[in-house]
């Protein structure tokens, strides 16, 4: 295993990048490169451009092909649908651990929405599915 490097990523240099979701925009934390890719962080929140259009704030069925994710809710609300856990708001302060590959859909969130979500392995496929 690669040893970990120190990294810091402070707030005032915060720069935030499209990203996965056209509708969001993300703030790496610097976790890949410090893990030499075993771990991603990243701040994630509604593009200014987005804001009040719920119809953007969805991304359709998929799954992340990844070991493990986690998800705080920073600021905001957010409602997703899991398959086999049904439907879930989330709100500041709540955590959330989407088991490797669980099947799931962001419906709706907050114009003020900001999550930390944490997961591995850092580069992974994302599958966008269709409902049978």
């Amino acid at each position: 295993m690669n040893k970990q490097k120190f990294s810091v990523s402070h707030s005032k240099d915060a720069v935030f990048k499209d990203g996965l979701r056209n509708f969001l925009e993300y703030r790496d934390l610097g976790i890949s490169n410090a893990t030499n890719d075993q771990y991603h962080a990243h701040i994630i929140r509604v593009k200014d451009g987005n804001k009040g259009d719920q119809e953007f704030h969805t991304t359709g069925l998929h799954q992340h092909l990844c070991d493990f994710q986690m998800v705080y809710v920073l600021k905001g609300w957010i409602k997703f649908v899991y398959e086999g856990e049904g439907e879930h708001t989330f709100n500041v302060g709540d955590c959330i651990l989407q088991p490797a590959g669980i099947i799931h859909n962001e419906l709706s969130c907050s114009d003020d929405l900001e999550l930390l979500e944490v997961y591995s392995p850092a580069k992974h496929e994302t599958v966008s599915l269709k409902r049978k």
